[in-house]
């Protein structure tokens, strides 16, 4: 059964903004909400949802957003936690952009589960929380330690999540993907990143992506792999450690040497 009352964080563009338009194309009433107020809008404007503007990594914001959604809508049955950031960088990275990074990409998730799950746990019928990590969460991403490290965290969260409230109702699900058309893999192109350049070109488009969760969602599996072979990468990393990181280094090499 297709959720009714939907809200998605990171709405005003890339996978955000396909995953409102899918589930409200699919007849669900929609919380759009992005740090870009007007992003906001427009995607509200477009599928008849409600826009509230707000910064995914304030726990104030994320409260406020849940309080309207459920007076708006009368509940939620789905909310997708979608907004991330992607910075490029090292062990030099500064204080102030891990802080960030791990802001938008971990704790936004965390001060979602405060707020939505006193009122969800125990309701007697199931209610999704979609988690939307990356497939830098199962294996990793060259070129930043930042985003690598938070999206391996917001993956333990989700599974801690979904390993913890099960029987209580919470259906948690990590959606990981790998290259995606969206401002974010251009930007890394831009930058001159190989990695963002290797992603490119299986990239797929964000509408692809949000089909993929619209059909995930019936059969409740934990990962939503929108790459197929994210799969067997992932079980070669926990089988063969040593030859899985052998080939990411001999990867970054190449990178060096161009």
């Amino acid at each position: 059964m297709s959720p009714k009352r939907v809200v998605v964080t990171g709405a005003g563009g890339g996978i955000g903004a396909a995953l409102a338009r899918r589930f409200a194309a699919d007849g669900a009433e929609v919380v759009v909400n992005d740090l870009n107020a007007e992003a906001a809008r427009v995607v509200a404007g477009e599928i008849g949802g409600i826009a509230v503007p707000g910064d995914a990594a304030r726990e104030e914001d994320v409260r406020h957003l849940i309080d309207t959604a459920w007076s708006e809508l009368g509940g939620i049955d789905l909310f997708c936690s979608n907004a991330g950031v992607l910075s490029a960088g090292d062990e030099t990275t500064p204080d102030a952009q891990w802080q960030r990074d791990f802001g938008v990409n971990v704790m936004s998730h965390v001060y979602v589960s405060r707020a939505l799950l006193p009122r969800w746990l125990d309701s007697g019928e199931p209610k999704r929380l979609l988690i939307t990590v990356s497939a830098a969460g199962l294996l990793t991403l060259l070129g930043s330690a930042t985003y690598s490290v938070t999206k391996h965290a917001a993956l333990a969260y989700a599974e801690w999540l979904r390993a913890t409230y099960a029987h209580r109702g919470l259906i948690v699900q990590a959606l990981c993907p790998q290259g995606v058309r969206t401002d974010m893999l251009t930007r890394g192109n831009d930058r001159g990143s190989g990695a963002a350049s290797l992603l490119a070109e299986g990239a797929l488009a964000p509408e692809a992506v949000a089909d993929l969760v619209a059909g995930s969602l019936e059969d409740g599996g934990f990962l939503i792999l929108p790459h197929p072979e994210v799969e067997g990468y992932y079980r070669l990393r926990a089988s063969d450690p040593d030859r899985w990181l052998g080939g990411m280094n001999k990867l970054q090499r190449g990178f060096e040497s161009k």
